[in-house]
């Protein structure tokens, strides 16, 4: 007979279970699933465990219940924490879009992942806190509720973000008629009037902030102009529409600049001195900036034949930028460089990106610098920090010191060459070993790179090669990047870590099915590895699907981001992780560098107290803000492309499908990278239906239809050039689709009606 378990403190999970003795308790599914939900902050399996008092084969129990519910669709796991699917994370970004029945504030998720409605958030105000109000956007902790009929979560302000402005971006223009129109810059965007006492001074083709009136019954709806930002005819007048649509901030306060300008280059004092190491800066052929610098030798050390030292030396943004002076906070404002094909948005002043802390050639520069020891198999065997300062041998391109290496040596490289240069590519040789057996994710997406002319114009867009010159300075500052988390980990001090979590159980099944429609298959389990995807692209590789397995693998990753809490980098198959190489444009790696300086005890510059304790909302600001880059820098493409090919309407061109939905077919242009949309409404010839699992549309009648990363042939036929958009309409012929529904149904039908024919001895086979 089963007895009260008696003697739990107020809110142990396991007070009030009537199954069995402490020392056998184990709790149900509902009970695990009830604990995560109230207690999102602590739902790691050890807490969980701890929580219930599980220990021993308990706990190996737990594990096993727990990948069950993962499974069942009933769990995510993130970052090491179990969630409910759909959960919202426990910090987060909120929306407060109104206020409840008694007065109390409620919010959205400024960011909503899946097609779900996103829920409500009652927000709780202290008063000791920051107080926010209707339109403001904030970070907060979130809590859910058990209220059914309330708010599903409720949360407490962390930070206020500067208020958002209700005005939109538009072009203003003046028609023939003399009226004035605001031309659209985002594709959902209505075209506006503005009458003349309205105007507020702006010209045709003047980027202008509007506010936009109440749509009128007929007609276009008003709009007045409050301010003018620039004219489109300007140079890098295109990016400035992404600036000013994403609220990045582009002009430094004058505080800012005076004491970037105030600063005085540091001394050799409480450094080592490293100048007479021939480090080299190796990076893009137009770089104003050089935060890193590279040195290799082999290692003489007996015990290590074949191993090789491994040199990385880091522009020492700390010694100059320190925590809470306006630098600081003008930095974690903008949270990284934002570089578009026009301009770059640096994160600090030119005075420091481009000058105290840049490594340039034949210069004295503070820096972090770490050597490494690797095994012949590319095995690290150790590391060391240090703060130096360095003096760069050489400023190389990645194209020039390939060159070299390939048998073409210039002045500036013929002198280094077997010193400098040919140690590098060996060491390189060593490090691919290690990288080969560790086998992080490999994926064949090239990238594309806009190159303009002197208008601000698109001139053409290549694929620049991938030179071993660039793998070769990835690899190394990977390995810095571990050596860095590692070092920090190990003095048990708080950071940054950059983590990317496995695909989820959903991702997963979804690329399951879709697998299975090319004949594919994909292991199944929670603990998923990146071998296992890259088994699965090796074997399409050379194949006409190649493509598409790419597109669709790459699909059902997740987002790396940035958080307090390891959860390793899935992507990378590294078990910790930090980003560590650029601090002049991203505020991660500065988090890093004060936190080597302070756990090391390098100098001043480090990692302060009060900062570790925000370590979650600096997390939260700069993945949001990394998020926000990309996606101004992918508008700003879309715009440029959209211009550049305004004048080619009725043009054909060479496309891939690359996205498919409802509504018809996303298509790519390989030449350009630029995207735009082929309504289904205009294929015509059949009923098109949309087949989610082969990613494809398929006529109802004959079967054939349109897949993603399908090559096709299409025809330009409109432009909204400053909304970056553009209309196709399809010229190639529909093809058989063996992996779409009708013919996976039709497969199965075949299938079964053989199984329920009689065998041999009148059984089923």
């Amino acid at each position: 007979m089963a007895r009260r378990i008696s003697g739990r403190h107020h809110g142990d999970p396991r007070a009030g279970d009537t199954r069995r003795g402490s020392d056998q308790y184990r709790p149900s599914r509902d009970e695990i699933l009830r604990y995560i939900a109230e207690n999102p902050d602590r739902s790691g399996k050890r807490e969980i465990a701890k929580a219930f008092g599980l220990r021993g084969e308990d706990r190996a129990w737990l594990k096993d219940m727990l990948r069950d519910l993962q499974e069942e669709g009933l769990l995510e796991k993130k970052r090491k924490r179990h969630i409910r699917p759909g959960a919202l994370p426990h910090v987060t970004v909120l929306d407060i879009f109104g206020r409840d029945p008694e007065g109390g504030l409620l919010a959205r998720p400024a960011e909503q992942e899946g097609n779900g409605t996103p829920p409500v958030v009652a927000v709780r105000v202290s008063r000791s806190g920051p107080t926010p109000g209707i339109g403001d956007r904030i970070l907060a902790k979130t809590f859910p509720t058990d209220d059914p009929t309330g708010p599903a979560y409720t949360a407490r302000v962390m930070k206020i973000f500067e208020k958002r402005s209700e005005a939109v971006l538009g072009i203003f223009r003046v028609l023939k008629d003399g009226t004035f129109r605001i031309e659209p810059v985002e594709r959902r965007q209505p075209e506006l009037i503005v009458d003349k006492e309205f105007q507020n001074g702006a010209n045709n083709g003047d980027l202008v902030e509007v506010e936009p009136a109440r749509a009128a019954r007929y007609g276009l709806p008003k709009a007045k102009v409050l301010q003018v930002l620039g004219s489109l005819t300007s140079e890098k007048a295109v990016s400035m529409i992404a600036i000013h649509a994403h609220e990045i901030p582009h002009i430094f306060p004058a505080d800012v600049l005076a004491e970037a300008e105030a600063l005085k280059p540091v001394t050799l004092q409480g450094r080592e001195d490293w100048r007479d190491l021939p480090l080299v800066t190796i990076d893009p052929a137009d770089a104003k900036d050089h935060d890193d610098a590279v040195f290799a030798t082999p290692d003489t050390d007996e015990k290590n034949p074949g191993g090789v030292i491994v040199t990385v030396a880091i522009a020492d943004v700390a010694a100059y930028v320190r925590p809470g002076s306006a630098l600081d906070r003008e930095a974690l404002k903008r949270g990284n460089s934002v570089y578009f094909p026009d301009r770059v948005v640096p994160m600090l002043p030119e005075r420091i990106s481009n000058d105290l802390c840049s490594l340039r050639e034949g210069e004295d520069r503070p820096s972090m610098a770490v050597r490494m020891t690797f095994s012949a198999e590319g095995r690290k065997i150790r590391h060391s920090f240090h703060r130096v300062m360095m003096k760069s041998a050489a400023k190389l391109a990645y194209s020039q010191a390939q060159a070299a290496i390939d048998g073409v040596p210039d002045d500036k490289t013929r002198p280094i060459l077997d010193t400098v240069l040919k140690p590098l590519w060996e060491a390189y040789a060593v490090l691919k070993r290690g990288r080969d057996s560790r086998q992080p994710l490999d994926l064949d997406l090239p990238e594309r790179k806009i190159l303009l002319k002197q208008d601000g114009t698109v001139d053409r867009v290549i694929v620049p090669e991938r030179l071993d010159a660039h793998k070769l300075v990835e690899e190394f500052m990977i390995q810095a990047n571990v050596a860095a988390a590692e070092t920090l980990e190990a003095k048990k001090q708080a950071l940054v870590y950059r983590i990317h979590d496995a695909p989820s159980l959903a991702k997963q099944e979804s690329l399951r099915d879709f697998l299975q429609t090319l004949g594919l298959s994909l292991a199944r389990g929670a603990q998923m590895r990146p071998s296992q995807f890259n088994g699965i692209l090796e074997r399409v590789r050379g194949q006409d699907n190649e493509g598409l397995v790419n597109e669709v693998v790459l699909r059902s990753q997740s987002q790396a981001e940035y958080s307090p809490a390891n959860i390793g980098h899935f992507g990378l198959n590294l078990r910790r992780y930090a980003h560590f190489t650029s601090p002049i444009r991203r505020y991660a790696d500065l988090i890093v560098h004060r936190a080597l300086i302070a756990s090391l005890g390098l100098g001043p510059g480090g990692l302060t107290r009060e900062e570790e304790a925000r370590l979650d909302e600096i997390s939260a600001l700069i993945s949001t803000t990394e998020r926000r880059a990309m996606a101004a820098e992918r508008e700003t493409v879309d715009r440029l492309v959209a211009a550049y090919l305004a004048e080619r309407i009725n043009d054909r061109f060479d496309a891939r499908i690359s996205g498919v939905v409802k509504a018809g077919l996303f298509v790519q242009l390989p030449q350009f990278g630029a995207d735009g949309f082929i309504p289904v409404s205009s294929l015509g010839g059949d009923y098109y239906i949309y087949d989610e699992t082969a990613r494809s549309l398929y006529g109802e009648r004959s079967g054939k239809g349109y897949q993603l990363a399908d090559r096709v042939e299409v025809r330009l036929v409109e432009v909204a050039p400053m909304a970056g958009a553009m209309r196709f309409e399809m010229l190639s012929e529909p093809k058989p689709l063996p992996g779409s529904r009708r013919s996976f149904h039709k497969a199965k039908g075949r299938a079964r009606a053989s199984q329920s024919r009689p065998g041999p001895r009148g059984r089923r086979r």
